[in-house]
């Protein structure tokens, strides 16, 4: 599946909702089924700046795709972040790079996030496009 076939089909599952109170429930039940994040990975070096609750995310290379890793102390953010996994996760650093990531306007999160989240939204974009820039200019 395309990056933008993971983002059509996460805002399919979203009209689906009429009110954001299903929406916010949706998202916690995402950060639920988010598979577990190594111990030994929940450094540091591996906390997104920026995000309001902490961050873990990781990545590592399987053949010529980019896979990511990730945890949060909040439910939300786990939720979030699972989508983010979910469009962007088992693509090549190349489709990493260049994506546009549109689902997260099209399902309305940009005007029910709070300022903070928001901005711990873009750091953790911003952070998994920084790991597909680094491993492609590895090759």
């Amino acid at each position: 599946m395309t990056i933008n076939e993971s983002q059509d089909e996460i805002i399919e599952e979203f009209e689906l909702f009429d009110d954001w109170a299903d929406k916010y429930e949706y998202i916690i039940d995402l950060g639920k089924k988010l598979k577990g994040f190594p111990k030994e990975q929940k450094t540091e070096d591996n906390i997104i700046k920026g995000c309001q609750s902490r961050v873990w995310l990781n990545a590592h290379r399987e053949n010529e795709s980019l896979i990511f890793e990730a945890d949060s102390e909040a439910i939300i953010v786990k939720g979030l972040v699972n989508m983010l996994i979910r469009v962007l996760s088992g693509h090549t650093p190349q489709e990493i790079a260049k994506a546009d990531l549109y689902f997260m306007e099209k399902i309305g999160m940009s005007q029910h996030l709070a300022q903070t989240r928001s901005n711990g939204l873009a750091s953790m974009v911003k952070q998994m496009k920084n790991y597909a820039i680094a491993y492609s200019l590895k090759n």
